[in-house]
């Protein structure tokens, strides 16, 4: 497992990192906004099992939360709005579950706002700990980055052995995200699907 350490450069305006949760790997992209202080932070969760991928985009101010929007694929589809004012009151909160649209309850918010801070804090973290998250393709035992280029991640022997016994029951490309810190390298999700074709850059955020 990676882990954070500390260091003195200043930081990158757009960085891209993640870690392993529970159950599924989280892909987390950042943007800051020194001038105005605000910060977008979208996070991308995959889980190991099921197909429901959800992406959420925060919008921070001062450090505060100002908006969340989340959308969750899968069997259950739904999305997620939430947006408070500048003293951290709700103006504005719905649920979209198929046709019907319904509201949350006072605990559902709460929660949406404490997860809110602990993934901006969880990103200052990895950030500070030059974690950072690779993507890329890999077809005929070449990894190739989203932003072009071969690489030559350096797995350790049981991701490597994992990732050649992958290969072999797959005749196509595999989408492959990995991260790398001063403590190493840790392979984080394979799956038959092009990530570049929807990771996020600067200018989106």
């Amino acid at each position: 497992m990676l882990t954070a350490c500390s260091y003195h450069q200043s930081p990158p305006a757009f960085t891209a990192t993640g870690y392993i949760a529970d159950r599924g790997a989280m892909r987390l992209w950042r943007k800051d906004d020194t001038a105005s202080g605000r910060v977008t932070l979208e996070s991308v969760y995959s889980p190991y099992r099921g197909g429901d991928t959800t992406v959420t985009r925060y919008e921070y101010q001062q450090d505060e939360v100002r908006q969340i929007r989340r959308q969750q694929s899968g069997e259950q589809p739904e999305t997620v709005q939430l947006r408070f004012d500048a003293q951290g009151h709700l103006s504005f909160m719905q649920r979209e579950r198929g046709q019907r649209r319904e509201s949350l309850s006072d605990d559902e918010t709460a929660l949406y706002q404490f997860e809110a801070r602990r993934l901006l804090e969880v990103s200052q973290a990895l950030r500070a700990g030059r974690v950072r998250l690779k993507q890329g393709v890999w077809q005929n035992g070449v990894i190739t980055l989203c932003q072009g280029g071969p690489v030559a991640p350096n797995f350790d022997a049981r991701a490597a052995g994992w990732l050649a016994a992958r290969t072999r029951h797959t005749s196509g490309a595999l989408g492959i995200a990995w991260l790398e810190a001063p403590e190493g390298t840790q392979l984080l999700l394979v799956a038959n699907e092009d990530f570049c074709r929807w990771q996020p850059n600067e200018d989106d955020l």
